[in-house]
């Protein structure tokens, strides 16, 4: 229940106020002195306090200042005579709310007060929210076992703390931008504002626009004037996605950010600071994309600072059930269900899947599964049939690990260079004449394939 404070030396008044907002279901405390108001606020919580301005052992301003250090949380109304109204202004200055003209009537009083109340509920809406956020990208939230994943998260926890510059590499699907969520809401920018941008989601033109604001006639229909993400991002974190997708120009423009921390808007002259930490992803080999003339070079290296790869699902086997489980709970729970959980059979056919669409995909399958399962435990025929693939090679019908053919093709190449490397004792120009291609093409398949050519 809300809780006001009442400092007003005339008793009727104090009376009358206290009744009104009585009637309204708010809890009241009233006091005739300013020092007795203070001694109340030390000891107790409050989301309004209304304070006559002259009191005869203090004043309202001495009430304002004991309420911005000891509940800065409350608002202050202040009750003043008509003489009195500069003061009250300053004192608006100083953090008080509003004030409040004598005489006055009851209901002009109550629908600032009806206002303080949304206001302060709005408030404590917002706080709940961010600290369900920050919960929900705290690292002891995240859930892995695989020791891929346990060194990205302390890759992200060391580089959270810092101001340097994120590029998130990684399949589609691996989770990239609950990474850069983690990387803003456990830095120092994290009470700062964290805006995001796919750049693959928008065509040039807009792109450029959402990315630096225009000006009013810069272009047809910008009747107005509209910010960008950059000064919508300033004091904060700015999330590029899908990061290889920009084209050449807009490159040049976000180089000249990352360098000068400095824009200009669409048809704007005046040039424009911002403090913006980036954050990127993307799916791409910028690196192969700078060589192919694609990707300017140095805005690579200037968001190439701290590279963080996130590992394909298919190479988190630990991870798989932990996470299935979860998102089992999560969907049960939201399909009133009640407690599910998977057959022996289904959970083999998940260790065995090579989940090409990573854990997006896993989510999908899991949620398609508690929709369309009959009873409480989630059996071969609620999965699709990729999955049911790998029950059928599982009870003899295929005899090995279940995957897609590039997923195949990918293990199969890895494996014969593994079997030349070791068959030619490390002799990177003898293994590829055993495998038929130049030493160059071998360098470039052991890179790819992560196969360390010693």
């Amino acid at each position: 229940m809300k809780r006001i404070l009442i400092v007003d030396d005339e008793p009727l008044m104090r009376i009358s106020i206290s009744d009104a907002l009585a009637e309204e279901g708010l809890t009241v405390i009233e006091t005739g002195l300013g020092h007795d108001g203070i001694e109340a606020l030390k000891e107790s919580t409050f989301d309004l306090v209304i304070t006559d301005l002259r009191l005869p052992d203090t004043d309202g301003i001495e009430v304002l200042k004991a309420c911005k250090q000891y509940a800065p949380e409350a608002k202050v109304i202040l009750i003043t005579a008509y003489g009195s109204v500069d003061t009250a202004v300053e004192a608006m200055k100083m953090g008080a709310y509003d004030y409040i003209t004598k005489p006055f009537s009851m209901d002009k009083l109550l629908l600032m007060v009806e206002r303080v109340m949304r206001l302060r509920e709005l408030e404590e809406e917002n706080l709940m929210l961010k600290e369900q956020v920050e919960r929900r990208y705290n690292f002891d939230g995240m859930l892995y076992k695989s020791e891929k994943m346990a060194s990205v998260v302390e890759s992200v926890k060391t580089v959270a703390a810092t101001d340097a510059t994120v590029l998130v590499l990684g399949e589609s699907g691996t989770g990239k931008e609950l990474i850069a969520n983690a990387i803003h809401y456990n830095s120092l920018r994290k009470d700062g504002p964290f805006v995001k941008i796919s750049s693959a989601a928008l065509p040039e033109t807009l792109l450029e626009a959402e990315l630096f604001g225009y000006e009013r006639g810069a272009f047809t229909g910008a009747v107005k004037g509209k910010k960008g993400r950059f000064e919508l991002a300033d004091g904060g974190s700015l999330f590029l996605d899908e990061i290889g997708e920009l084209t050449p120009a807009i490159q040049v423009k976000l180089l000249r950010v990352l360098q000068e921390k400095e824009f200009d808007r669409l048809g704007g002259t005046q040039t424009i600071s911002v403090d913006v930490r980036i954050i990127c992803a993307t799916q791409r080999n910028l690196k192969a994309e700078v060589a192919a003339g694609n990707f300017r070079e140095d805005l690579y290296y200037r968001l190439n600072v701290v590279p963080i790869t996130l590992p394909p699902l298919r190479e988190r086997r630990d991870d798989v059930l932990l996470l299935a489980d979860y998102f089992l709970t999560k969907f049960s729970e939201q399909n009133g269900k009640g407690k599910m959980g998977f057959s022996a059979s289904v959970r083999e056919a998940f260790l065995r899947y090579a989940y090409p669409g990573n854990i997006r995909e896993l989510v999908n399958i899991v949620e398609r599964a508690v929709v369309l399962a009959r009873g409480t435990e989630i059996e071969l025929r609620d999965l699709p049939d990729d999955l049911n693939s790998c029950a059928d090679s599982l009870s003899g019908g295929g005899g090995g690990r279940c995957c897609n053919l590039s997923v195949a093709v990918k293990d199969f190449e890895k494996q014969c260079i593994l079997k030349a490397l070791a068959e030619a004792e490390g002799s990177k120009s003898l293994a590829a004449k055993l495998l038929g291609i130049s030493r160059k093409t071998l360098w470039e398949k052991c890179k790819a394939l992560e196969v360390a050519p010693t």
